[in-house]
């Protein structure tokens, strides 16, 4: 009874992150990767990276490879970048034309863009191979707002145009579909962190006023988040009143009300749209923009990064778009900063968890989702080699309950 009252009355109940060892966990680190990231949507790119046939756009992630590019009929397919015959990547580069075929550049076999085999080097070699199953290996793929997501391997979500679908109606006004790639490719940075502490910085603006001047210029205090629900989050930024402090919040401020933006568009709001486990959507009157990470070890992560801008944009939306770009990359230096510290506060011996304020509710919906994933980040670090084993065993009790 007396331990029953400590627990009740731990201020910490109900507000504790993640155990310090699924930071630096090996075989955690391994599981995630097969049940986060290859069984999870994840983005590739927008249509209109690939606006013509032939036009193609490559991602890697997790040892994966997908490859993403569009047909002589006009429709957009995804591949596995994997050659049939001894599994060289088909493309090595991240963006490209394809005029006719696609022609691997290890022994010369040749895909057509709809990925059917259309012939191998020297087939007198080789066994008749049907041009359909040598072709390349399709990933699934599913299209939201333009934007090109695959999984890899079959997980439990729906389609990705299913979860997103409640915002279909909020950012309608935007033209997603329509939006083009800004010129400037897509931005890898690598981070000295653990994937997740990326998320446990990002999925709060609790850190806002004091971490990120400009961000809390544009903002002040309207700035929330939403609980992660069904695997999306929401989370907006309101304009605050006045001129800015800061010269480029100033300057974008006033850029906004001369521009021709278009019926629907909240000209003072910045909205951010989340998908679990990685992905966050940036929706900006001047531009939208995507980022997301992914593990390549404890301790090293990549982040990937890429800005549209808006079809038809003249001068005024375009110094708008600069600024706003401005304003996201210090932002983004300056959480690199926050990251690298949540990582090395696991390995202190003086580290014994958090407890998160009601306005870190992002971080801690966040920590449930993984957490129906991997039971066991609710126990003791299991003993080397047991990590698999335990977790499917927590889950089967779950399953039962």
């Amino acid at each position: 009874m007396k331990d029953e009252v400590l627990i009740q009355s731990d201020p910490r109940a109900g507000r504790t992150g993640l155990p310090a060892w699924s930071y630096f966990n090996p075989e955690l680190l391994e599981e995630e990767k097969e049940h986060l990231f290859r069984r999870h949507w994840q983005l590739v790119c927008h249509v209109n990276d690939v606006p013509e046939p032939g036009d193609y756009m490559t991602a890697e992630f997790v040892g994966e490879r997908a490859l993403v590019v569009r047909g002589k009929d006009g429709n957009v397919r995804a591949f596995h970048n994997l050659c049939r015959h001894r599994g060289s990547r088909v493309l090595a580069e991240e963006k490209g034309q394809c005029k006719n075929a696609i022609i691997c550049p290890f022994h010369g076999w040749v895909y057509n863009l709809d990925g059917t085999l259309r012939g191998a080097a020297r087939p007198e070699t080789l066994p008749d191979l049907d041009p359909v199953e040598w072709g390349l290996k399709p990933v699934e793929m599913d299209i939201w707002q333009g934007f090109v997501f695959v999984r890899f391997k079959p997980g439990p979500q729906p389609p990705v145009s299913e979860i997103m679908a409640r915002f279909d109606e909020e950012v309608a006004p935007y033209g997603l579909d329509t939006i083009l790639p800004d010129g400037a490719g897509i931005a890898l940075t690598e981070i000295e962190a653990n994937w997740k502490c990326v998320r446990d910085v990002d999925n709060e603006g609790y850190h806002v006023p004091l971490a990120h001047p400009g961000l809390h210029d544009l903002f002040g205090s309207n700035y929330a988040d939403e609980s992660f629900s069904e695997g999306v989050a929401r989370s907006y930024g309101g304009f605050r009143g006045g001129d800015g402090r800061l010269w480029s919040v100033r300057k974008y401020k006033s850029l906004l009300p001369q521009t021709d933006m278009p019926d629907g568009v909240a000209e003072t709001t910045w909205l951010y749209l989340a998908l679990f486990p990685n992905l966050v959507f940036g929706v900006y009157p001047d531009s939208v923009i995507f980022y997301h990470e992914f593990p390549v070890e404890n301790g090293r992560t990549i982040q990937r990064s890429a800005c549209y801008k808006r079809p038809g944009e003249d001068r005024l939306m375009r110094a708008a778009r600069y600024l706003s770009g401005r304003i996201d990359r210090i932002t983004s230096k300056e959480d690199e900063q926050l990251i690298e510290w949540c990582w090395e506060a696991a390995f202190s011996s003086a580290y014994d968890g958090v407890i998160l304020s009601d306005l870190e509710n992002g971080v801690r919906s966040y920590h449930d989702e993984l957490r129906k994933i991997f039971p066991v980040l609710d126990h003791d670090e299991p003993e080397p080699g047991q990590l698999k084993a335990r977790n499917a065993e927590l889950l089967a009790q779950l399953d039962k309950t």
